[in-house]
């Protein structure tokens, strides 16, 4: 059944209609961009700051207790905001690129990529 749009919040339809402001946000994933190349930065700084000089044991632990970080700031920033599955595509394409762009290893950046979808 279609309804028409009358431009006022409708109580009989439980409030559905909100407006252009409704479908505009729903689309507005600014902050969600800024958080997935926010979220690369942090293991590009950390990945780079540890350089390959170290050996793979330590590297684990610190590769570990970085993705551990990571979730904790993934979940700090789920809980301010109510995403869709649109703004959740933006910050993994925003991560992804953002760490191709910087020359990673495409398999890793995928794999970097699958983990943060499922942690949103």
């Amino acid at each position: 059944m279609f309804l028409p749009y009358d431009g006022v919040e409708s109580a009989q339809f439980g409030g559905i209609f909100r407006g252009k402001e409704m479908l505009f946000s729903w689309f507005d994933a600014r902050e969600e961009k800024k958080f997935g190349q926010s979220l690369a930065e942090i293991l590009i700084e950390r990945l780079t700051l540890e350089g390959a000089a170290r050996n793979n044991r330590l590297m684990g632990k610190k590769h570990d207790a970085m993705l551990h970080n990571m979730t904790q700031q993934i979940t700090s920033f789920k809980l301010d905001r109510k995403m869709n599955t649109y703004k959740k595509a933006q910050v993994g394409n925003a991560f992804k690129w953002a760490l191709k762009d910087k020359g990673y290893d495409p398999e890793y950046v995928d794999q970097l990529t699958n983990w943060l979808m499922l942690k949103m």
